[in-house]
């Protein structure tokens, strides 16, 4: 066992009690800190993650950081009325009562979070867990060093470690980390790791939110705005380079309008993503995060042509700079490893579709996905789609775009995830919901137990009091 990780943990078993007990007033003083140690690194913060990913600061800005500083503002500005006991209805078996739901901290929580959106997806979970008065362990990913590194300075600037710390490591510090009796985990990954961090979490019955991935479908029907479609869609699935886990995974467009989106999505492509005809623009694209990566990519690509695909759009693979120009794919087999694997980069398999039954078809028959999204005009068919398919966030219309939102939920189903994140949500996850009756001083026992014959007249009582 990393023995530092182990007595942080100690130490953050012995001090919880004391963290428990802090107020709203002493948790936003704390996340007013944490945004303010934000602001003084921001200029590292992108360096780091150009270095990581090669994401330029613009999209570092949109993407990472404005996105935390609108979570911490929102859980500063709600979390007096989070906190504050929930009341709940009466009963008829104990009218007097008063009712009420508590949210209490956890105890020591762990959060292991991914490479793609390393900042991002540390400090969204850590907002929440600090709100709801939490110890916390944060394991950053390893194939983001820069950031990991960063976030290390951030958190030890402003925490004491037996309330928050930061551990670097590679994947044996993971599996050191799980091995402890955590009160609460949260991690955000793959499905693979996913159900090995549930394996782990069971052996010691500690809860989890486990925020995955998945083949998140794009349904385009013959309604809709094909321009606007086409943008949308370059954008949300070109943005870190392909590498995110709400990204539009595959696109199933009615067979006579394929042809047109096509043309049109090569065209915001190249104006968002290049300069000239052919070379990549390094201010609006990144990179593959690593080699293994960029292979994984290559042979899935690979893996589809053989299998009877053709690419018509892209193809280009630079190994030294890991970069690879966006890819669409037609003629895709549904066996083919791209369409059964979350692709996870620059690559975009394109299938047709007669009826909307068939594209439904198609969805339902692969786990449930992290994000579904829609492009149409009928109202008929927005209703007919999201009443028939299951995702853990959905967008008519447009991508990407409900993470944005606090007062959403953020989550996935079954293969795409476990429990929800983001504003009052992330903050459930990180609470225990105490049930608290808190008796009237009526003696109540004899209503409870009243001779026989006073019975109906009580009952009767109790039915207009209620």
């Amino acid at each position: 066992m990393n023995s530092r990780a182990n007595l942080i943990f100690e130490q953050q078993k012995k001090h919880h009690p004391t963290v428990k007990k802090t107020n709203a007033l002493q948790r936003i003083h704390k996340l007013k800190t944490l945004k303010e140690s934000i602001r003084k690194y921001e200029s590292q913060i992108y360096d780091a993650l150009s270095k990581d990913l090669g994401k330029s600061s613009f999209e570092a800005a949109v993407t990472e950081v404005v996105l935390i500083n609108g979570e911490i503002d929102f859980a500063i500005k709600n979390l007096k009325s989070w906190m504050h006991p929930k009341r709940v209805g009466k009963t008829l078996s104990n009218p007097f009562a008063k009712n009420r739901i508590y949210y209490e901290p956890k105890g020591v929580c762990l959060i292991l979070s991914p490479w793609n959106y390393p900042f991002q997806l540390v400090m969204a979970p850590l907002i929440s867990s600090i709100a709801a008065g939490n110890c916390t362990i944060i394991k950053p990913s390893e194939l983001s060093p820069a950031t990991s590194h960063i976030i290390s300075k951030i958190i030890g600037s402003i925490f004491c470690e037996e309330e928050v710390a930061c551990i670097e490591g590679d994947k044996d510090t993971a599996t050191q980390l799980l091995a402890l009796s955590f009160d609460h985990i949260f991690f955000t990954g793959s499905t693979a790791v996913g159900k090995i961090v549930m394996e782990a979490a069971a052996k010691n019955l500690s809860s989890v939110t486990l925020e995955l991935g998945g083949k998140s479908p794009t349904i385009i029907d013959s309604t809709a705005d094909l321009k606007k479609t086409a943008q949308k869609i370059a954008w949300g699935k070109l943005v870190n380079c392909g590498q995110t886990c709400i990204a539009p995974d595959y696109v199933l467009i009615h067979e006579q309008n394929a042809d047109e989106f096509i043309g049109l999505y090569k065209d915001f492509v190249q104006a968002m993503f290049f300069i000239g005809d052919e070379k990549i623009n390094p201010a609006s694209y990144g990179k593959i995060v690593n080699k293994p990566h960029f292979h994984r990519l290559k042979t899935l690509v690979d893996q589809a042509i053989t299998d009877g695909a053709r690419i018509v759009l892209g193809g280009k693979f630079d190994e030294k700079a890991l970069v690879i120009n966006p890819v669409v794919l037609r003629q895709v087999t549904p066996k083919s490893a791209v369409m059964t694997e979350e692709i996870f980069g620059p690559v975009l398999p394109v299938l047709t579709y007669k009826n909307l039954n068939e594209a439904i078809d198609i969805i339902n028959q692969k786990p449930k996905p992290l994000a579904l999204y829609i492009f149409s005009q009928s109202r008929k068919n927005i209703k007919d789609i999201l009443s028939r398919t299951s995702s853990g966030g959905a967008c008519v219309n447009d991508v990407l775009i409900h993470i944005a939102n606090p007062k959403l939920p953020f989550g996935g189903v079954n293969h795409s995830g476990l429990g929800s994140s983001h504003g009052f949500f992330g903050f459930k996850s990180f609470s225990h919901e105490r049930a608290v009756v808190i008796q009237s001083k009526i003696d109540f026992s004899s209503l409870v137990y009243p001779p026989y014959e006073g019975k109906s007249r009580i009952l009767n009582l109790l039915k207009r009091i209620i």
